[in-house]
């Protein structure tokens, strides 16, 4: 076999950063060893600090590689904030074509560096577990590793949720009313969405699967309606119950540390799941449904709230980079397949659905103008590692809902008789968008 003289060739670790990541880089880049690349004017520049930093791009080719090294401080970006990276992410995605390196290139890169930093070491303590080690924990989306991946995303700390999400501690998509409302409206108009899609009225009975730090469930208790949350985080639901009864609403809402599937009570008039999907599994969707549906009364509606992909073709699983730092589990498919998961269960019927996606992007630019507000004292809060985790993953996801990656749906369904009676819900909408 002839090798072509290029491939002899040592390359700089500036070189090898840009042929990894697809040659043809819109920002520069630099590295420890003296090296340059990219266009000398550009506005942004990734440099490689440290010899671990090597080792982590070489250990892991791709983007995984560029985030561990990110994320444990091997590589600095300059000329952003790295609590709101999206103009700096915006540019690289253009150029950006990560695959599998050749044999041959490998091979190069290896004479380059050396062997030693192929030798694989410790990821940062972020970095959740990889898949094959968490059957340890119980199979896939199982009451004991669903509890883990919870644990692992939202149990950060809530004081670093109040600094991000801002007063609402609202982690879902807000739909704003105008494109100049601030997030706090946009927020409170979502639960009035939710609420009045739902149907609710004084004296209803509501059950929020996933509930988060209780939004939901205080904006219905505040109107009367007496409200159920559930929520696998214990900071958030401690985080909840402090709230409801600060506000005066114990007589009416209550969030439980629990399962969803451990909730007794049944005969709902409506449920609201908002942004629990992904973490269910694409699989599990016969039973969860099933297990909503069961739980509403004859008439009884229900909203799911979800992030979806813009088709039903592609696989359900996450990006390794969201799998690893920010979503254990997740799974992600698109708003066919949720709506064909709820009729299918029998009983159920879809009256409605929506697309939010712009809403959710500029959500996120919110939370990462909060981040960077905030900066200082969400280091302090959780250190310099998963502050720039969050920082790189909501401007990374507002990057793909800007460029229809993945997609937002609200899906209505209600539960109907056994002569398919609807319980004589309104010919038309009854909400206001």
């Amino acid at each position: 076999m002839i090798i072509d003289e290029d491939y002899k060739a040592k390359l700089s670790l500036a070189e090898i950063i840009e042929k990894l990541a697809g040659g043809n880089l819109a920002i520069r880049v630099s590295a420890y060893d003296g090296s340059t690349a990219g266009p000398t004017d550009a506005q942004y520049e990734l440099e490689l600090k440290t010899p671990r930093g090597t080792t982590y791009l070489a250990t892991a080719p791709s983007d995984m590689g560029l985030a561990r090294a990110y994320i444990a401080g091997d590589l600095e970006l300059h000329g952003a904030h790295p609590g709101d990276p999206y103009e700096p992410l915006r540019a690289l995605s253009d150029n950006l074509q990560f695959a599998r390196p050749t044999p041959l290139l490998m091979a190069q890169i290896a004479r380059s560096i050396g062997v030693e930093h192929f030798k694989p070491i410790a990821p940062p303590p972020q970095e959740a577990l990889p898949k094959w080690r968490r059957f340890a924990e119980g199979l896939r989306h199982s009451k004991t590793r669903d509890a883990e991946a919870i644990h692992h995303h939202y149990d950060v700390s809530n004081r670093f949720y109040e600094l991000v999400l801002g007063p609402s501690m609202t982690y879902t998509c807000a739909c704003y009313p105008t494109a100049d409302a601030s997030l706090e409206e946009a927020q409170e108009n979502k639960y009035r969405l939710v609420f009045d899609k739902l149907g609710l009225k004084e004296g209803d009975r509501l059950l929020d699967v996933g509930c988060g730090w209780g939004g939901m469930v205080r904006y219905a208790a505040r109107r009367g309606v007496h409200a159920i949350g559930a929520t696998l985080s214990r900071q958030q639901a401690e985080w909840a119950q402090k709230a409801i009864a600060e506000e005066g609403l114990t007589s009416h809402a209550e969030v439980r540390f629990s399962d969803y599937r451990d909730v007794a009570e049944s005969d709902f008039d409506a449920i609201s799941s908002i942004g629990l999907t992904e973490h269910i599994g694409v699989r599990n969707y016969p039973s969860y449904f099933t297990s909503l549906r069961d739980k509403l009364r004859t008439g009884g509606l229900l909203l799911n709230h979800t992030i979806t992909r813009p088709d039903n073709k592609v696989s359900g699983k996450a990006g390794q980079f969201i799998d690893r730092y920010v979503f254990p589990d997740g799974e992600l498919t698109g708003s066919g397949r949720v709506i064909t998961a709820i009729q299918d269960v029998g009983g159920m019927e879809v009256l409605h659905e929506e697309n939010l996606r712009p809403h959710y992007a500029k959500t996120l630019a919110q939370w990462n103008k909060n981040l960077v507000a905030n900066w200082d004292e969400a280091v302090n809060e959780v250190g310099l590692g998963t502050a720039r985790v969050w920082g790189l993953y909501m401007a990374g996801s507002r990057l793909g809902f800007d460029r229809n990656v993945v997609q937002l749906h609200q899906v209505l369904g209600v539960k109907l008789d056994e002569q398919g009676g609807n319980g004589g819900l309104p010919l038309r909408p009854w909400w206001r968008p």
